[in-house]
């Protein structure tokens, strides 16, 4: 599959399509999946913490949530066919989930939000199997005893699919460190998903979100959450890609 590298991470060359199709072969064959996505912040920490960046490489699938990262690629030689954030495309992901009876757990976000979420998916989509929730204040050293009773419950649920949501890195490292002990098929790395889909943090209009202007929109609706994240991290990533671009 073809891949464009952008700051040294490997973004597929992939449509939403095929994505969804993955995760439903994936389930079907009982093989394993494990998928993350990148922004302009997630490249950026990639290329201060090497950690972060091969752990990217070993995804088995790592999409584009970001039109930086779309509009990079495309500078570089290698355009992604579309960017897609899981805020977005979840609603296809639980449709395809309750037509093939395959269940979900939400893991992350702040205490009560990961429960809304499952609430208002479990009502959007009639026939969802929800597993289990679980919030993501909880101590995620390896081997600490909340972390490991965190990989119990989830082991005993044994879902399909786990949604990740502690935010970059931390959701990152967390798979890094115990993807091979989770017994489920797919795991997916989601951000702030389940505060939207609860409805805590709101959106930008659709006009703003499909037309590079989303983290306007962040900026406007939670200033003190992403200001010092944006202008920080566009003219870093800028100045960093005009290098790659340069130097190799």
């Amino acid at each position: 599959m073809d891949k464009a590298t952008i700051l040294g991470v490997g973004v597929n060359v992939i449509s939403l399509a095929r994505v969804l199709d993955r995760v439903q072969t994936a389930v079907s064959s009982g093989g394993r999946l494990l998928i993350s996505h990148v922004n302009i912040t997630g490249l950026n920490l990639a290329y201060q913490q090497p950690w972060l960046r091969d752990f990217y490489n070993r995804c088995d699938l790592v999409y584009c949530d970001g039109m930086g990262v779309q509009l990079a690629a495309r500078w570089i030689g290698t355009p992604l066919p579309e960017r897609f954030t899981l805020a977005d495309w979840v609603w296809q992901l639980a449709l395809l989930a309750a037509e093939r009876q395959f269940s979900l757990y939400l893991l992350g976000n702040p205490p009560g939000v990961a429960e809304k979420a499952a609430y208002k998916l479990a009502i959007g989509c009639p026939g969802l199997q929800i597993a289990g929730t679980q919030h993501g204040f909880f101590e995620i050293s390896p081997g600490g005893v909340e972390n490991e009773a965190v990989i119990a419950a989830i082991n005993a649920c044994q879902p399909k699919v786990l949604l990740v949501g502690f935010g970059m890195p931390l959701q990152e490292r967390w798979l890094d460190e115990n993807w091979p002990r989770l017994k489920v098929n797919v795991a997916i790395t989601c951000g702030a998903l389940f505060e939207y889909l609860a409805g805590d943090l709101p959106r930008g209009p659709h006009w703003m979100t499909q037309h590079y202007l989303e983290w306007l929109a962040r900026l406007a609706i939670s200033p003190r959450r992403y200001a010092g994240r944006y202008l920080r991290d566009i003219p870093l990533f800028v100045y960093r890609l005009v290098k790659q671009r340069l130097h190799g």
